[in-house]
Protein backbone atom coordinates (compact mmCIF):
# COMPACT_ATOMS: atom_id res chain seq x y z
CA UNK A 1 0.00 0.00 0.00
CA UNK A 2 2.83 2.38 0.82
CA UNK A 3 4.46 1.86 -2.56
CA UNK A 4 1.12 2.26 -4.33
CA UNK A 5 0.49 5.57 -2.53
CA UNK A 6 3.91 6.90 -3.50
CA UNK A 7 3.28 5.96 -7.13
CA UNK A 8 -0.10 7.68 -7.06
CA UNK A 9 1.33 10.86 -5.56
CA UNK A 10 3.99 10.94 -8.24
CA UNK A 11 1.34 10.43 -10.88
CA UNK A 12 -0.76 13.27 -9.48
CA UNK A 13 2.25 15.54 -9.56
CA UNK A 14 2.84 14.60 -13.17
CA UNK A 15 -0.82 15.22 -13.95
CA UNK A 16 -0.54 18.69 -12.49
CA UNK A 17 2.43 19.43 -14.71
CA UNK A 18 1.28 17.84 -17.97
CA UNK A 19 -2.50 17.98 -18.17
CA UNK A 20 -2.66 21.71 -18.82
CA UNK A 21 -1.57 22.08 -22.44
CA UNK A 22 -4.50 24.35 -23.28
CA UNK A 23 -5.18 27.93 -24.25
CA UNK A 24 -4.72 30.29 -21.29
CA UNK A 25 -8.02 31.59 -20.00
CA UNK A 26 -7.42 32.30 -16.33
CA UNK A 27 -4.96 34.15 -14.20
CA UNK A 28 -5.26 32.92 -10.63
CA UNK A 29 -3.20 34.04 -7.64
CA UNK A 30 0.31 32.68 -7.91
CA UNK A 31 0.77 30.97 -4.54
CA UNK A 32 -0.52 30.96 -1.00
CA UNK A 33 -3.41 30.10 1.26
CA UNK A 34 -6.41 31.56 -0.55
CA UNK A 35 -8.94 30.44 2.07
CA UNK A 36 -7.39 32.90 4.51
CA UNK A 37 -8.10 35.89 2.28
CA UNK A 38 -11.05 38.02 3.34
CA UNK A 39 -12.56 35.73 5.97
CA UNK A 40 -13.55 36.95 9.44
CA UNK A 41 -10.88 36.17 12.06
CA UNK A 42 -13.37 34.26 14.23
CA UNK A 43 -14.57 31.85 11.54
CA UNK A 44 -15.55 28.57 13.17
CA UNK A 45 -15.75 25.35 11.21
CA UNK A 46 -18.20 22.55 12.06
CA UNK A 47 -16.94 19.31 13.57
CA UNK A 48 -16.36 16.32 11.28
CA UNK A 49 -18.86 13.49 11.16
CA UNK A 50 -18.11 9.79 11.02
CA UNK A 51 -17.12 8.45 7.58
CA UNK A 52 -19.63 6.28 5.74
CA UNK A 53 -19.23 3.26 3.49
CA UNK A 54 -18.07 3.23 -0.09
CA UNK A 55 -20.28 4.44 -2.94
CA UNK A 56 -19.29 5.97 -6.26
CA UNK A 57 -19.90 9.70 -6.79
CA UNK A 58 -22.43 10.79 -9.42
CA UNK A 59 -22.39 14.59 -9.17
CA UNK A 60 -20.51 17.33 -7.37
CA UNK A 61 -22.26 20.57 -6.39
CA UNK A 62 -20.42 23.71 -5.28
CA UNK A 63 -23.15 26.26 -4.46
CA UNK A 64 -20.76 29.19 -3.99
CA UNK A 65 -19.49 28.73 -7.56
CA UNK A 66 -22.87 27.72 -9.05
CA UNK A 67 -21.28 24.45 -10.15
CA UNK A 68 -23.31 21.27 -10.69
CA UNK A 69 -21.09 18.81 -12.52
CA UNK A 70 -21.38 15.14 -13.37
CA UNK A 71 -18.55 13.01 -12.05
CA UNK A 72 -16.85 10.23 -14.00
CA UNK A 73 -14.38 7.67 -12.70
CA UNK A 74 -10.89 8.04 -14.15
CA UNK A 75 -7.83 5.85 -13.94
CA UNK A 76 -4.15 6.39 -14.54
CA UNK A 77 -2.60 7.07 -17.91
CA UNK A 78 0.53 5.46 -19.33
CA UNK A 79 2.75 7.79 -17.27
CA UNK A 80 1.00 6.90 -14.01
CA UNK A 81 -0.91 10.19 -13.76
CA UNK A 82 -4.65 10.54 -13.20
CA UNK A 83 -6.30 10.75 -16.59
CA UNK A 84 -8.53 13.85 -16.48
CA UNK A 85 -11.83 14.09 -18.35
CA UNK A 86 -11.45 14.75 -22.08
CA UNK A 87 -11.14 18.37 -23.15
CA UNK A 88 -14.40 18.04 -25.10
CA UNK A 89 -16.16 17.52 -21.73
CA UNK A 90 -15.18 20.75 -19.94
CA UNK A 91 -18.10 20.59 -17.51
CA UNK A 92 -17.20 17.15 -16.13
CA UNK A 93 -15.16 16.41 -12.99
CA UNK A 94 -12.96 13.33 -12.76
CA UNK A 95 -12.73 11.13 -9.67
CA UNK A 96 -9.81 8.76 -9.11
CA UNK A 97 -11.88 5.59 -9.24
CA UNK A 98 -9.27 3.26 -7.76
CA UNK A 99 -9.02 5.42 -4.64
CA UNK A 100 -11.27 6.51 -1.81
CA UNK A 101 -14.94 7.27 -2.51
CA UNK A 102 -16.26 10.63 -1.24
CA UNK A 103 -17.53 10.23 2.30
CA UNK A 104 -15.51 7.12 3.08
CA UNK A 105 -12.49 7.10 5.38
CA UNK A 106 -9.46 8.70 3.75
CA UNK A 107 -9.01 11.27 1.00
CA UNK A 108 -11.08 11.22 -2.19
CA UNK A 109 -9.46 12.92 -5.18
CA UNK A 110 -11.29 14.96 -7.84
CA UNK A 111 -9.56 16.58 -10.79
CA UNK A 112 -10.92 18.94 -13.42
CA UNK A 113 -9.79 21.39 -16.05
CA UNK A 114 -9.66 25.11 -15.37
CA UNK A 115 -10.23 25.94 -19.03
CA UNK A 116 -9.95 24.55 -22.53
CA UNK A 117 -9.38 25.98 -26.00
CA UNK A 118 -13.04 27.05 -26.08
CA UNK A 119 -13.42 28.70 -22.67
CA UNK A 120 -13.77 28.13 -18.92
CA UNK A 121 -14.10 24.60 -17.59
CA UNK A 122 -15.63 23.02 -14.49
CA UNK A 123 -13.07 24.27 -11.94
CA UNK A 124 -12.50 27.70 -13.49
CA UNK A 125 -13.28 29.62 -10.27
CA UNK A 126 -11.99 27.04 -7.80
CA UNK A 127 -9.37 29.39 -6.33
CA UNK A 128 -12.14 31.82 -5.25
CA UNK A 129 -13.61 29.36 -2.72
CA UNK A 130 -13.29 30.38 0.91
CA UNK A 131 -13.02 28.50 4.16
CA UNK A 132 -16.44 27.33 5.30
CA UNK A 133 -17.86 26.89 1.78
CA UNK A 134 -19.87 23.72 1.16
CA UNK A 135 -19.23 21.00 -1.40
CA UNK A 136 -21.90 18.35 -1.88
CA UNK A 137 -21.27 15.02 -3.57
CA UNK A 138 -24.27 12.96 -4.69
CA UNK A 139 -23.42 9.27 -4.33
CA UNK A 140 -24.71 6.16 -6.04
CA UNK A 141 -26.18 4.87 -2.75
CA UNK A 142 -28.62 7.78 -2.59
CA UNK A 143 -26.68 9.66 0.05
CA UNK A 144 -25.34 13.19 -0.29
CA UNK A 145 -21.98 13.73 1.37
CA UNK A 146 -21.54 17.35 2.45
CA UNK A 147 -18.00 18.62 2.87
CA UNK A 148 -16.81 21.89 4.39
CA UNK A 149 -13.82 23.66 2.88
CA UNK A 150 -10.98 24.14 5.35
CA UNK A 151 -8.21 25.26 3.00
CA UNK A 152 -7.60 26.59 -0.50
CA UNK A 153 -4.00 26.70 -1.64
CA UNK A 154 -2.27 27.70 -4.82
CA UNK A 155 0.92 25.66 -4.89
CA UNK A 156 3.76 26.65 -7.19
CA UNK A 157 4.93 23.76 -9.33
CA UNK A 158 8.61 24.45 -8.82
CA UNK A 159 8.12 23.88 -5.05
CA UNK A 160 5.35 21.31 -5.28
CA UNK A 161 4.86 18.97 -2.30
CA UNK A 162 2.61 16.04 -3.26
CA UNK A 163 1.98 14.98 0.34
CA UNK A 164 0.97 18.50 1.31
CA UNK A 165 -1.44 18.63 -1.61
CA UNK A 166 -2.95 15.16 -1.52
CA UNK A 167 -2.15 13.58 1.82
CA UNK A 168 -4.74 13.16 4.58
CA UNK A 169 -4.73 16.12 6.96
CA UNK A 170 -6.27 14.43 9.99
CA UNK A 171 -6.49 10.65 10.50
CA UNK A 172 -9.95 9.22 10.99
CA UNK A 173 -11.77 11.71 8.78
CA UNK A 174 -13.38 11.53 5.37
CA UNK A 175 -11.64 14.18 3.29
CA UNK A 176 -11.96 15.57 -0.22
CA UNK A 177 -9.50 17.28 -2.57
CA UNK A 178 -10.48 19.26 -5.65
CA UNK A 179 -7.50 19.91 -7.90
CA UNK A 180 -7.02 22.05 -10.98
CA UNK A 181 -4.49 24.36 -12.60
CA UNK A 182 -3.67 27.83 -11.34
CA UNK A 183 -1.13 30.59 -11.37
CA UNK A 184 -0.30 32.01 -14.78
CA UNK A 185 0.01 30.34 -18.14
CA UNK A 186 3.59 29.83 -19.36
CA UNK A 187 3.39 30.08 -23.15
CA UNK A 188 6.86 28.62 -23.62
CA UNK A 189 6.09 25.36 -21.82
CA UNK A 190 2.32 25.53 -22.42
CA UNK A 191 1.62 24.77 -18.77
CA UNK A 192 0.27 26.68 -15.80
CA UNK A 193 2.73 27.69 -13.09
CA UNK A 194 0.77 26.32 -10.13
CA UNK A 195 -1.99 24.01 -8.93
CA UNK A 196 -5.10 25.02 -6.99
CA UNK A 197 -5.85 22.49 -4.24
CA UNK A 198 -9.09 22.73 -2.26
CA UNK A 199 -9.14 20.71 0.96
CA UNK A 200 -12.46 19.78 2.59
CA UNK A 201 -13.74 17.30 5.15
CA UNK A 202 -17.05 15.51 5.74
CA UNK A 203 -19.47 17.46 7.95
CA UNK A 204 -22.83 15.96 7.04
CA UNK A 205 -24.60 13.10 5.27
CA UNK A 206 -28.19 13.24 4.02
CA UNK A 207 -30.43 11.26 1.71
Amino acid sequence: MGVAWVVLLLGLWMWGREATDVHPGVSAPTTGDMAAAGRPPDTELPPPVEPVGRAAPLRVDIPALEVQAPVVARGLDAQGAIDPPPFDQPGVAGWYGAGVTPGALGTALFVGHVDTETGPAVFYRLSSLRQGAKIRVVRADGRVAEFTVEGVQVLARDRFDAHQAYGTRQPGRAELRLITCGGTFDRASRTYTANVVVSAYLTGVTR
